[in-house]
């Protein structure tokens, strides 16, 4: 296969990981529903940096040293999970009062979507699994940089596309009938994520 053929591959393998189920997939959802374009597009930014920094990670073999577990590991484990409820309650507080927005302050979306990514663990042992068969012998030098390069690509242009989707009128005016009841559903499912997060390691 052709470098340019593996390139397109390893975007293939990026994709399917960018939009399957998890805390940045849920979290971004959630706040370009309630929030807005503008905070999509902050909280896109934020993940996309924290992706930068576990791509840089994961290219210079750290996701190795997480992958075997152990301190390190616990301890980034714990903080996530510890992150993951404290947004979940968020959305709790925001039901019991039956408000369509607030609970999550709406300042802060950059933030938010960047330690929502950097406390992920997954996300370094991701990229480590799927660089490695693109990381063989034979490459030119300029290599890791094209796959470091192809994860913050995709990263701002599909999830940009994705936040641009839902300010769609029929898709906003859908939440806010249904805000409180999506609100609670999305905080389950940061609580399922952090026990899921949390099951091999306590």
């Amino acid at each position: 296969m052709s470098h340019f053929g593996e390139l397109w591959a390893f975007a293939l393998l990026i994709a399917i990981g960018q939009f399957s189920p998890g805390p940045d997939m849920l979290l971004l959802t959630r706040t370009a529903l309630a929030e807005g374009l503008k905070a999509g597009w902050l909280m896109v930014f934020g993940i996309v940096t924290g992706l930068a920094f576990h791509a840089t990670l994961a290219i210079g073999g750290m996701a190795a040293l997480l992958a075997r577990g152990g301190t390190i590991t616990f301890i980034v484990k714990i903080i996530a999970a510890a992150y993951l409820c404290w947004l979940a309650w968020g959305l709790f507080k925001k039901t019991s009062a039956m408000v369509v927005v607030g609970a999550i302050p709406k300042r802060g979306p950059y933030l938010r979507g960047l330690f929502c990514n950097l406390l992920n663990p997954k996300v370094l042992i991701f990229f480590a699994g799927v660089m490695a068969p693109f990381l063989t012998p034979g490459h030119p030098e300029w290599w890791p940089l094209a796959l470091w390069a192809m994860i913050i690509f995709e990263g701002l242009a599909l999830w940009c596309v994705w936040v641009w989707l839902l300010q769609i009128p029929k898709v906003r005016a859908a939440y806010q009938r249904a805000g409180r009841f999506i609100d609670l559903a999305f905080g389950v499912g940061l609580i399922v994520l952090a026990i899921n997060l949390l099951a091999g390691t306590l």
